[in-house]
């Protein structure tokens, strides 16, 4: 132990880790001097049950009670991220496994595999069901991924997070965010949770403003109750990966239940992770005599009431 040393060392400390495991690992690291030492210090002071696991700046220098004092403090190291909305769950784990966190595949067997493998899906491993512990996911079928509920937003999470830590953070956030009155009013008007996910994902990848997303989930509910295609474009562009919005003939042809030009009603789950804009733009819809929309590359929205005026 270098006890002039202020330099600080990250060390981590492994969820259910005994304590004799603990005080050998700082000995190691020439954060303390002796392990036996310290396990008695902690056995004395009552302490062996305190310990929270995470990741601590720890320094030589600091005394064998500040460094016992630290590490059952929970004080642990935190990284932000930041989920921006509308990302799928395809650019959330690729964004912490560029974090070098975990594979973007661990994520996936937590959160579900993204919709482009959908014909694979039946292979792929369910996601876990967190629909005991939040019952805002009791209507989402099982074989459906968390895709639409990761809600997006800031986070201060620890670096030594495994995606089910992160997963539980992102639920708890969107548990907050959909108030027991939101709750309500979607029963009030005889749908689900889910399909209000599942709208909002779709308003959240086809319009920009606040306002032409209240239209388009008017214009949207609108053709559902009528039982006309959707033919929302980012249904395909989900199925197909690509960047670009443009969508052609051969695309919307594509067997998939997330293409709503080729089938009837909602796409079968969520196409991103929605905004609280968007979720409420799907509850609120605002009535027009608008029955088509098209989106300019420059972010404007032209609607139209006739199949003529759109084309």
């Amino acid at each position: 132990k270098d006890s002039e040393s202020k330099e600080e060392v990250l060390f981590l400390i492994k969820k259910g880790e005994s304590l004799s495991q603990i005080a050998k690992n700082l000995e190691e690291k020439g954060l303390i001097r002796n392990k036996t030492l310290m396990e008695w210090y902690i056995f004395l002071k009552g302490k062996e049950k305190n310990i929270i696991a995470g990741e601590y700046n720890l320094s030589p220098s600091m005394s064998l009670k500040e460094i016992v004092d630290k590490i059952c403090s929970g004080e642990v190291v935190h990284i932000k991220i930041t989920i921006p909305e509308g990302w799928n769950l395809r650019d959330i784990a690729f964004y912490f496994e560029n974090k070098g966190m975990f594979q973007a595949e661990e994520f996936w067997q937590v959160a579900g595999f993204p919709a482009i493998d959908y014909n694979k899906a039946l292979d792929l491993p369910k996601p876990q069901d967190f629909s005991g512990e939040f019952t805002f996911l009791q209507d989402k079928p099982t074989n459906i991924g968390l895709e639409g509920y990761l809600f997006p937003d800031t986070y201060f999470i620890q670096k030594s997070a495994t995606p089910e830590d992160i997963v539980r953070v992102f639920l708890e956030n969107f548990d907050q965010k959909l108030t027991s009155d939101l709750r309500q009013e979607i029963q009030r008007q005889g749908k689900t949770i889910f399909e209000i996910v599942t709208m909002a994902s779709l308003l959240e990848k086809e319009v920009k403003t606040k306002e032409d997303k209240e239209i388009v989930s008017g214009i949207l509910w609108k053709r559902l109750k009528y039982k006309i295609p959707l033919q929302v474009d980012a249904t395909i562009t989900y199925i197909t990966g690509k960047k670009s919005t443009k969508v052609s003939i051969v695309d919307t042809q594509i067997d998939s239940p997330y293409n709503t030009y080729k089938y009837k009603g909602l796409p079968i789950g969520p196409i991103c992770n929605p905004g609280m804009e968007s979720i409420l733009a799907a509850i609120y819809p605002k009535k027009s005599d608008y029955w088509y929309y098209l989106s300019t590359p420059d972010g404007k929205t032209l609607f139209s009431r006739t199949l003529e005026e759109h084309n």
